[in-house]
């Protein structure tokens, strides 16, 4: 199986980290994130990597290299201008991406386990199953029940709510293709609309281990926490 990792934002929200460094280069207990990300897709069966490039692209290139340390061979593809997170999958079209292959961000660290997603993916035969994390939200406020006519029929106050959050992390066909317009940036919220619009089914894998997302200062702060608590789950050592 092939994975697509996203690794062309500027990840101007964990600024000022990003800004001698590309969001997947950012340190997470002295490696860097994509080093944890390529040895966990190694560990759980990946054979091929592609690396989307945009800022600071020839940094990661250095770094990742031929993909030999990690035992498997890694291509690159260079955004022009910005793609988005679905929108650069065109420059690698269906010549590679010939069979169901992953795609996932650059700044993700998780323990999922990917064969059990692929399987589960494989049973229901759709073209895209999203990872999924369950994340509490907590408000600080007394929250309203209203009825049509607003009035209220409940109340809550300062209530904790929980959300199935997308990973970042997604299982596709290469006919997903057909649905991505080519050299237009392309988000995953793009995607979700225009299946959701065409009655197509989008598939939820529930994950209920350890997940990770570096995108803002006080994430890249847990991050290190948590990842000093469970480095050898990690990096499976």
């Amino acid at each position: 199986m092939k994975a697509v990792i996203q690794a062309g934002g500027k990840g101007t929200r964990l600024r000022p980290y990003t800004l001698v460094l590309p969001k997947p280069l950012v340190p997470v207990g002295g490696y860097p994130v994509i080093e944890i990300l390529l040895k966990w897709l190694r560990r759980n069966g990946v054979a091929e990597s592609c690396i989307t490039l945009g800022y600071l692209g020839s940094l990661i290139r250095a770094v990742c290299g031929d993909g030999e340390k990690f035992g498997m061979p890694i291509r690159y593809v260079q955004e022009e201008e910005p793609l988005n997170t679905v929108g650069a999958l065109h420059l690698l079209g269906k010549s590679v991406l010939d069979a169901t292959f992953l795609s996932l961000n650059g700044d993700v660290i998780t323990d999922l386990n990917l064969r059990e997603m692929l399987r589960f993916h494989k049973n229901h035969g759709g073209l895209l199953t999203v990872a999924t994390a369950t994340k509490p939200v907590s408000l600080d406020l007394g929250v309203l029940e209203l009825d049509e006519n607003n009035i209220a029929t409940g109340f809550r106050e300062k209530p904790k709510l929980t959300y199935a959050v997308s990973m970042g992390i997604y299982c596709m066909e290469p006919e997903i293709l057909d649905l991505i317009p080519e050299k237009v940036a392309f988000g995953f919220d793009d995607l979700m609309y225009t299946m959701l619009d065409k009655g197509l089914p989008v598939h939820a894998y529930r994950h209920q281990g350890m997940w990770m997302d570096i995108g803002r200062p006080e994430d890249y702060v847990k991050a290190q926490e948590v990842f000093e608590k469970n480095q050898a789950s990690i990096l499976g050592v």
